[in-house]
């Protein structure tokens, strides 16, 4: 089986869509100083870096790409000791971060999928579908080791 989904990073490209056309009209009426550009320059990268989250499971591995795919995370499948479909603080915020001794990957809403690895390792994948990922890792692990009883879900 495999899964792949993407979410349009809908809160980071209207911030950033904002912060854009709030500096490109006053370097439009104040005249067009480098730093104007430089910001706009780095305004505009951040766009094309996080305007989505794509989630693959492929093989044995799940993948998490921001936008054009040059930030990623990889998961081996076999080092997930737990999945469960949570709901994020509104202070976890977006982008990628460490918040409450686990990282966070998220563009857009609420709802994630957390992740455990053996190491101990938390992750939150952010998802506006939390149900289906969580399940299709589940039925991956499962898939690639029919002896195992997967992964731990909590009670």
């Amino acid at each position: 089986m495999s899964y792949q989904h993407t979410q349009a990073g809908t809160v980071i490209v209207v911030s950033l869509g904002i912060a854009t056309i709030a500096i490109a009209g006053m370097a439009v009426l104040m005249g067009w100083h480098p730093v104007a550009i430089v910001v706009l320059c780095i305004l505009l990268a951040c766009v094309a870096l996080f305007h989505s989250l794509t989630v693959e499971i492929r093989g044995d591995t799940l993948e998490c790409r921001f936008g054009v795919g040059l930030i990623r995370k990889r998961f081996p499948l076999a080092e997930i000791r737990n999945v469960e479909s949570v709901r994020n603080p509104w202070y976890y915020g977006w982008g990628i971060h460490w918040v409450l001794g686990l990282w966070v990957f998220n563009v857009s809403g609420f709802r994630a999928v957390q992740i455990t690895l053996a190491s101990g390792r938390r992750y939150r994948v952010g998802t506006d579908e939390p149900e289906e990922l969580a399940q299709a890792i589940r039925q991956r692990i499962s898939e690639a080791s029919p002896s195992a009883s997967g992964p731990r879900t909590p009670s």
